[in-house]
């Protein structure tokens, strides 16, 4: 049997979506839909212009010059230099009026990763470390949450605790730090019992403080970790050479090969980080030489998924913590721009070849159909099966949801 979406379901039936019976067929449609399995962001670390990339305006003053190219999905412009990211968006949507309330880096990166703005009362979790929680992975004896070439604020457990929190991977034509004793086995395994004897004597009396350190099940998941042929996957080293020049001879293409490989053997989410989009001064320069990285890396990876038929199970987010302002500044530069930014969604099940919302050719005024960035968050929990609603509790028992906003219509 064919697998449909809502529309292409009530097509093929003959049904309008827009009579009643056509909203039930669709709702049943998507209901009987698997969820997702797992998630890939790509992290574009500074707040990426929108205007260089998703969401160009040939022929404006805001454009500054920036060409446009078309793409696979009818009526979406990508902005030059993302010809391969356009020959797949029949597979990506655009959500062009993403808009947020910080214009600071690391504000902005809280809200983006979490669905939250920054509270000092407690710290959020962010969608992976929500999806590990909510999805187990049994069988899988390497960390779950994953975050390849991470900057200053990688993903955090947050009041899920730091079993959540990503496990931070550089450049994976290195070797995973920390993963092979520097002794012979039978010492390394000794080394091991006389780590039992130390920490037996120090429980004694302590068993529940003790307990709550997590200590004993961090050692637990280190040493199972250490010896896994699972790790295997960090090491895009293997692949055929095809493949590694289709992602590109860089750092960021490597961690994108190597995400698609750690979800090969059940990670929940992986977060890969093209940092350096902070284009004060010399915007062009900047978002050009970065587009020539992420270009082949996210096509690639795309096209990988969808080949090997998993992008049906994966959801691929590429977003940075704002945009940039519409007008250029005396550097050639452009500013932080929180006010209106896009993000590129695919995979999950999710329908592609859309541009959702619409920005201002000017500049200045609001998008149409604003959605916020916990929207984002929402959709996200939904196409993994997760109830965006409900809600987690905080170490003081303050209680919050998963997600304060609300799954973009347009894109189930």
């Amino acid at each position: 049997m064919p697998r449909f979406d809502r529309r292409g379901f009530l097509a093929a039936a003959g049904v309008s979506w827009l009579t009643p019976l056509g909203t039930a067929l669709a709702r049943a449609a998507e209901a009987s839909r698997a969820p997702a399995k797992s998630l890939v962001v790509l992290w574009l670390g500074g707040g990426p212009s929108q205007l260089e990339t998703f969401d160009p305006k040939p022929g404006t003053n805001i454009a500054a010059g920036t060409k446009a190219i078309p793409t696979a999905a009818k009526g979406v412009q990508l902005a030059a230099g993302l010809e391969r990211v356009a020959d797949q968006m029949r597979h990506v949507s655009l959500v062009r009026s993403l808009w947020s309330k910080e214009g600071d880096h690391e504000r902005g990166t809280y809200a983006l990763k979490t669905g939250y703005r920054p509270d000092p009362t407690v710290t959020h979790p962010s969608l992976g470390a929500i999806i590990c929680h909510d999805l187990p992975g049994a069988g899988v004896e390497i960390p779950r949450h994953v975050s390849i070439l991470p900057n200053e604020w990688p993903a955090r457990g947050g009041t899920l605790g730091p079993e959540f929190d990503a496990f931070k991977m550089f450049d994976p034509a290195e070797k995973v730090p920390d993963t092979t004793p520097q002794v012979p086995g039978d010492r390394f395994e000794s080394r091991f019992e006389d780590l039992k004897i130390v920490d037996g004597a120090f429980a004694a009396g302590r068993g529940k403080r003790v307990a709550a350190t997590g200590h004993t099940d961090a050692m637990a998941r280190a040493r199972r970790m250490m010896t896994s042929d699972q790790l295997k996957a960090f090491d895009v080293s293997t692949e055929p050479e095809a493949v590694k020049r289709a992602y590109g001879n860089t750092a960021f293409g490597r961690g994108c090969l190597a995400a698609r490989r750690l979800l090969d053997v059940g990670v929940r989410c992986v977060e890969v980080t093209l940092a350096g989009w902070d284009s004060h001064a010399n915007n062009h320069e900047i978002t050009t030489r970065l587009k020539s990285e992420l270009d082949p890396a996210f096509a690639a990876l795309l096209n990988d998924l969808h080949e090997r038929g998993t992008l049906k199970d994966t959801v691929v987010l590429c977003v940075g913590e704002f945009g940039r302002t519409p007008q250029m500044n005396p550097l050639g530069g452009r500013d932080h721009w929180p006010h209106n930014f896009t993000a590129a969604i695919a995979g999950g099940g999710l329908r592609g070849g859309l541009a959702i919302g619409e920005s201002d050719p000017e500049g200045g005024k609001d998008p149409a159909d604003k959605q916020p960035v916990a929207n984002l968050h929402a959709t996200v929990l939904r196409a993994l099966g997760i109830n965006h609603e409900k809600t987690l509790r905080g170490p003081l028992g303050r209680t919050f949801a998963r997600s304060e906003g609300t799954p973009i219509a347009a894109l189930s």
